[in-house]
């Protein structure tokens, strides 16, 4: 069996699983179980090596993968690859997130309160690599730092550009903004 359909065999059972536990609803306990099992599907690094998805040359901030996602928008599993340095502001997700490493670091600011509830204040840092990750509630506020480039899983439980409801903190107006921008994802389904 050749590499991509290994990989899309893999995908396909870990999606299936993420389905069950989000079918006892969205709670802490599940995305933590949706991160586990995810955190099992990049042990077997060797079914997404770096090679297969390239980030193009006129894209300095990274580049999204799409390599799973049902009909109706939901289940969305992304790579996300990143070649150099890259960040974003502090800003929620309106559905449940989980961040899995497969390569590099990625530095995760946690912020205490909700968007729209004045500045966010960081409350602590957890850092995404190999064998770890993160998982968020629709409500919880996030931002991401990188440094040297990383390679990670970044599911959700819808389409990222369908959240239009997404906020982030504006360091340049000290407000919550919403998310305007689309991103530009290449879709790696097999």
């Amino acid at each position: 069996m050749s590499l991509s359909s290994r990989r899309a065999v893999a995908v396909r059972e870990a999606i299936a699983d993420i389905r069950l536990i989000e079918s006892t609803g969205v709670d802490r306990t599940a995305v933590d179980g949706i991160r586990d099992r995810l955190i099992a599907l990049a042990a077997d690094k060797e079914l997404f090596p770096r090679s297969d998805f390239p980030v193009p040359q006129n894209n300095l901030g990274g580049q999204l993968y799409l390599l799973s996602q049902d009909t109706d928008g939901r289940f969305a599993l992304y790579m996300q690859v990143v070649a150099g340095a890259n960040s974003t502001p502090a800003h929620n997700h309106t559905t449940w997130a989980v961040i899995v490493g497969l390569e590099g670091q990625e530095l995760n600011r946690l912020y205490n309160g909700h968007a729209e509830q004045g500045k966010p204040e960081m409350e602590s840092e957890y850092i995404v690599e190999h064998g770890t990750g993160i998982a968020f509630l629709p409500e919880d506020v996030h931002s991401i730092h990188i440094e040297d480039g990383s390679l990670n899983f970044h599911c959700y439980g819808l389409d990222l550009n369908a959240l239009s409801e997404r906020q982030y903190w504006s360091e340049d107006s000290d407000e919550w903004k919403y998310f305007k921008n689309k991103f530009d994802i290449i879709d790696a389904r097999t």
